[in-house]
């Protein structure tokens, strides 16, 4: 078993005897961990922050040796490239930064739109050339599956052929992890904005019973962290054995 995650610095230091850096570029590590420690520093002076949620959550995995996969080619791998990354590199931004910012000020409001998922399509989407697809995806939250988990669930399967690869398995897995944090995020914001009622259990516990703001918080920053680590295990998993053509896909 090896450790990957985006601890917060002390924490990360704390586990310095764990082989992450196998995992990670201690630089890319520290760049994130950075953020978090920062931000509870602001915690201990605002006192609304990441005062009960210094435990990091760490992602584990057990490393499958992954050979590289071409999906198809190099020139469709290629094609996914240019078109699917450019998507996940703008989410991993607006996650470290926008979503981070919405969380550690309580934003409620921001944290659901940032995971906010495009209307359903109407009639009238319909009658537009393009079938309303540039409308609705402008809806679309800044981490949102829609505008970055289903780019990431593309490229990922641009690394299989006929069967599906050890490789895209695994980035695949990561995606779901991120899944599941995006929804949780967005059902948390809802709950402390009065939109869905708690109790009668839910998606990680949140709304198995009457939810206080202060409860929320807590699930939402563990959350965060957990979606960082998921995050940053697909990038690592994704740039291992990339042709040298293209340039590795930034960690948070």
């Amino acid at each position: 078993m090896k450790i990957f995650g985006i601890l917060p610095t002390a924490l990360f230091a704390a586990t310095a005897s764990s082989p992450a850096s196998a995992f990670c570029p201690t630089r890319q590590i520290a760049s994130f961990g950075q953020s978090t420690s920062q931000l509870r520093g602001e915690a201990q002076t605002r006192g609304d922050f990441i005062s009960t949620a210094a435990v990091a959550i760490v992602s584990t995995s057990i490393v499958i040796p992954l050979r590289p996969a071409y999906a198809r080619g190099r020139a469709t791998l290629e094609y996914a490239y240019d078109r699917y990354t450019p998507r996940i590199v703008e989410g991993g931004k607006f996650y470290k930064g926008q979503l981070y910012g919405a969380i550690s000020k309580g934003d409620w409001k921001s944290i659901e739109s940032a995971t906010a998922e495009p209307p359903a399509k109407s009639k009238a989407d319909r009658s537009l050339p393009d079938g309303g697809a540039a409308k609705r995806a402008a809806l679309a939250g800044g981490f949102s599956d829609s505008r970055v988990l289903a780019a990431m669930d593309l490229f990922a399967a641009t690394f299989s052929e006929s069967s599906i690869s050890p490789k895209t398995k695994a980035m695949k897995a990561e995606v779901e992890k991120l899944r599941e944090v995006v929804q949780g995020l967005n059902k948390a914001a809802r709950i402390a904005l009065g939109e869905e009622k708690s109790g009668g259990g839910g998606l990680f516990g949140i709304g198995a019973k009457v939810t206080s703001k202060e409860e929320l918080a807590k699930t939402v920053k563990d959350l965060y962290l957990k979606g960082g680590n998921a995050f940053n295990q697909y990038i690592f998993i994704a740039n291992d054995g990339l042709p040298v053509q293209l340039a590795k896909l930034p960690f948070l």
